[in-house]
C-alpha cells in the first residue's frame, strides 16, 4: 500500500522506467550497457516505492503514553527551552529519519488539535542543532485530559522539500492517525511535560504508531 502523497511521484517514474527501457533498448546495442542502465532504473523505482510506503500499523490506543510519530532512530533526548508555544522547560525526543524509512507522521497522542502552524525556513542537514528552529517546519500541539499537552514538530532536512500537515485546530486527534507526511528524509521533534518517563533511550530504532515514546510518570 503506497501513501496519497507519492501517488503522482510514483506514476511518473513508471512513466521514466518504461521510457528509458524503450529507449535503450532502441538507442543501444551494447547488452551490458543497457543491462546497467535497466538496474539502475529498477533500483531508482524500488527506492521510490520503498519511501511512499505506507504499512497498516496497530496502535494501542493509550491516553497516558505518547507514541512514536515516525519510524527512525531517537538522536536527541535532552531538556530544553520550547519556544514557540510552551514557552518553558520540555523534555525534546527527537526521531531522525532516513531516506528509506516509512515518512508518515502519526499523532503521537489522541485528543483536540489546539496549536498548528507552518513555518517556512532553511533546509539544513536534519541533524543540525538551528534545524528545529531554522528550516521549514511545522508545529502541532494535541491535549487530552490525561497527558495534557504535546507537541510535535515536523522538520525539512537537506532533501526534504515539502512538509505535508493535516492537522487543524479543533481536530480531533486520533493517536496513530495520520498527521502528515515529510517527502525525503527528516526528523520529528517531541516536546513533553518535565515529569514524563522516557521509554527510550539514543540510538533505538522506533516505529511510528507503535513504539512507546513515554508515558505518565505516576
Amino acid at each position: 500500500m503506497f501513501h496519497k502523497e507519492g501517488h503522482k511521484i510514483i506514476v511518473i517514474t513508471l512513466i521514466l522506467v518504461v521510457g528509458g527501457y524503450l529507449l535503450t533498448d532502441y538507442f543501444i546495442d551494447i547488452m551490458w550497457l543497457r543491462t546497467l542502465i535497466m538496474i539502475a532504473l529498477l533500483i531508482f523505482l524500488f527506492l521510490i516505492l520503498q519511501f511512499f510506503r505506507n504499512p497498516k500499523r496497530n496502535t494501542a490506543l493509550n491516553d497516558g503514553q505518547v507514541i512514536s510519530p515516525v519510524d527512525g532512530k531517537v538522536v536527541v533526548i535532552e531538556e530544553v527551552f520550547e519556544k514557540e508555544y510552551f514557552k518553558d522547560k520540555r523534555l525534546q525526543v527527537s526521531v531522525f529519519m532516513s531516506p528509506i524509512n516509512v515518512h508518515v507522521t502519526r499523532y503521537p497522542i489522541g485528543g483536540k488539535v489546539v496549536f498548528s502552524k507552518y513555518h517556512p525556513g532553511k533546509y539544513l542537514v536534519a541533524w543540525h542543532p538551528k534545524a528545529s528552529e531554522e528550516n521549514e517546519r511545522t508545529t502541532v500541539v494535541v491535549e487530552n485530559k490525561t497527558y495534557g499537552k504535546v507537541l510535535h514538530r515536523q522538520i525539512a532536512g537537506a532533501l526534504a522539500k515539502r512538509i505535508v500537515n493535516y492537522a487543524k485546530v479543533d481536530d480531533v486527534a486520533i493517536q496513530g492517525g495520520e498527521s502528515g507526511f515529510i517527502k525525503f528524509g527528516s526528523r520529528v521533534d517531541l516536546f513533553l511535560p518535565l515529569d514524563t518517563k522516557i521509554k527510550v533511550a539514543l540510538n533505538h530504532k522506533v516505529r511510528g504508531g507503535e513504539s512507546i515514546i513515554a508515558e505518565i510518570n505516576e
